[in-house]
């Protein structure tokens, strides 16, 4: 029995040995094999702050949109346990400049509770005695402290002290897990003392915040990014992706919709166990965009517009208009090359060109085009065939009459001289061919689908997929009637939006085709990989080839012996149409349309046989119908020909 027993405690006393010494070999000898990995567990990484955004440039390589890196003195709290944040505000406080405006007096308070032991004298042991028995919270005890601190009190704070309570209220807002901005615009001193005192979670980084060269102009078209934190709108789509939740994103138009190449990949971090922040991977700058804009063009557009909107309000029955839009394009390939939304307010300009894609009027006879072409498609055009232009009377309604008797027209002349007569004269032949002068047309929604089907081949009452979020389609009209019908082929019920007119008039400038609108010309990544913009066919117009060229002729009539002869110095051969719509506006604020104004709209391109340029420009409200004047400033003539002579002379 006793040798049993020293054999069992030879073998018990063996393998403890042989795990000690399989520890040792662990600890010891393998701890070089190993160390990466417990380096990995232990470490606590974060994300830098803004890594530098991909800049914005024109189609000839001008700076649009660039970068300004500012030294900012950031906060990580990722395993900081090694100082108090009231101490870390105090030393920071000590070597910070910070503006008294930043006081807040709530920060100041509770910075004087850390400072006097959390204010303890401030509350009645009978207040205590309460909240022992659960008859106060501790938000109330809170509560009660702070009413308590008084001015004096908060006085007998140092200026230091001060300082840190801003700080320590930085160092504390957001989530846990968040980078904190304690400060921008470090100086060069500041990060001079910071770096020397090695705080733990604390390093200074450079921010990028983005500059505009030429200031407003195109401001809203470039859209705006957060400030290190993703919007609650935009959340999920911007997690969904792998990012944080101080992320500096793109929140609206270019910005977000060209985000994922635009963003740089943020530096990151590592913080010890000692709260020491080492950077162990550097920040990737973002892609450049190259837009199609050319900004010399851009410039010459706004300085045009600009001046004749001045002009205009100093014109008379001008006291309801103060906006305009104008883009030129190439039509054969889509690309905007300038574009411009004005307000005119109180002798100040803001830009609203991104409500190009969003806000909708009623556009007149500029969609007598695609008009013309609902009857070249339906047969119920006999070309060349002349007819003495008059007025139609449907049945409850008013006779409704071109803009004046324009004596014996054809398609041709039609077109060029802007008749509504033979608009209707054409609905009326689809809807009741045995109509008699004050008789129904019995018109339905199957009438008004087939004009607004081919309006939405040019781009007319549909999204044209512009590369900018939240494109909205104009109105389309609910209810149907002879008279609304009669309306909608002379472009006075269906509302547009000027990216709709804009594809509109290049698609009957490529014979039919109808093209995506783009701003993007080209990406290109920081390795120097370049993405071209492909230009992308949505749809060919619903006409052939011999009908869309008589409608083109018609546009080509317009400019030479029509509405627009006056538009152009002729030089360059060109097409287009003039619009001018019955409008309304509210003008006491009721919600009611109450006073009828007269708006303008004028689409066109150049060259005729080769398109170069196209160009639209609307503007509601340009005049007010009040019976005794029907004075109309000429703001769209006056603007297509001085915007005309720059690109041709040019």
């Amino acid at each position: 029995m006793k040798s049993n027993y020293i054999i069992i405690s030879l073998l018990i006393i063996l393998m403890s040995l042989l795990a000690i010494f399989k520890l040792m070999d662990i600890s010891i000898f393998q701890n070089k094999k190993y160390n990466g990995q417990f380096e990995i567990l232990n470490r606590r990484v974060f994300h830098g702050l803004s890594a530098r955004r991909g800049r914005i440039f024109d189609v000839n390589g001008k700076v649009l949109v660039d970068n300004i890196g500012v030294n900012t003195l950031v906060y990580n709290k990722n395993n900081n346990t090694s100082i108090k944040e009231k101490d870390l505000a105090l030393k920071l406080a000590s070597v910070l400049e910070i503006s008294e405006k930043s006081y807040n007096e709530l920060n100041l308070k509770q910075f004087y509770l850390l400072e006097h032991d959390n204010g303890k004298n401030l509350i009645t042991t009978e207040e205590y005695d309460l909240f022992k028995k659960r008859k106060l919270t501790s938000d109330d005890i809170q509560a009660l402290k702070m009413s308590r601190i008084t001015e004096e009190m908060i006085n007998t704070l140092s200026e230091t002290e001060k300082k840190a309570s801003t700080i320590y209220y930085n160092l504390n807002r957001g989530y846990s897990y968040q980078n904190k901005i304690i400060k921008k615009d470090l100086s060069d001193l500041e990060v001079a003392l910071i770096s020397e005192m090695d705080l733990p979670g604390v390093i200074v980084t450079l921010t990028w915040e983005r500059t505009y060269p030429y200031g407003d102009t195109l401001r809203s078209i470039f859209g705006s990014i957060s400030n290190n934190f993703i919007p609650k709108e935009l959340k999920s789509y911007y997690l969904d992706k792998g990012l944080s939740l101080d992320s500096t994103v793109g929140m609206s138009n270019l910005e977000l919709e060209y985000d994922d190449y635009l963003r740089g990949k943020d530096a990151l971090y590592n913080v010890d166990q000692f709260g020491k922040v080492t950077k162990i991977e550097e920040e990737k700058p973002g892609s450049d965009l190259y837009l199609s804009i050319d900004i010399d063009i851009q410039l010459k557009v706004e300085e045009i517009l600009k001046r004749e909107m001045l002009l205009a309000k100093k014109a008379r029955n001008t006291e309801y208009y103060n906006h305009s839009y104008v883009m030129v394009g190439h039509p054969l390939t889509g690309e905007i090359v300038a574009m411009s939304g004005l307000q005119l307010l109180d002798d100040h300009f803001w830009d609203i060109t991104s409500t190009a894609i969003s806000s909708s009027y009623t556009v007149g006879s500029i969609v007598k085009g695609a008009s013309m072409s609902v009857g070249y498609k339906q047969g119920l055009i006999e070309k060349g065939k002349k007819v003495t232009d008059s007025c139609i009377k449907v049945y409850g309604v008013q006779e409704k009459c071109s803009w004046t008797r324009l004596g014996l027209i054809d398609d041709i002349r039609a077109m060029a001289q802007s008749s509504n007569y033979f608009q209707f004269l054409t609905a009326v032949k689809m809807t009741n061919p045995n109509y008699k002068w004050n008789s129904k047309l019995n018109a339905n929604i199957d009438h008004f689908n087939i004009y607004r089907d081919v309006f939405k081949s040019y781009g007319l009452g549909t999204l044209t997929g512009i590369d900018l979020p939240n494109e909205r389609t104009g109105i389309i009209g609910k209810t149907v009637s002879d008279d609304l019908l009669l309306n909608l082929t002379i472009g006075q019920y269906d509302t547009y939006t000027p990216i709709e007119v804009f594809q509109y008039i290049n698609t009957l400038a490529n014979n039919g085709v109808r093209l995506k609108p783009s701003l993007m010309k080209k990406i290109v990544t920081e390795d120097g990989q370049t993405i071209e913009n492909e230009v992308s066919i949505l749809n060919n117009a619903i006409l052939n080839e011999e009908d869309m060229t008589r409608v083109q002729m018609g546009l080509r009539e317009v400019m030479i012996n029509g509405t627009g002869r006056n538009y152009t110095n002729k030089t360059v051969s060109s097409a287009g149409k003039t619009g001018t719509s019955e409008t309304f506006v509210d003008t006491d604020n009721d919600g009611k349309m109450d006073t009828k104004t007269i708006s303008s709209s004028f689409i066109m391109y150049a060259p005729f046989e080769n398109p170069k340029y196209s160009i639209i420009i609307m503007s509601p409200n340009i005049s007010r119908s009040n019976g005794t004047s029907s004075y109309k400033y000429s703001l769209n003539l006056r603007v297509n020909k001085q915007i005309y002579a720059y690109l041709f002379n040019k």
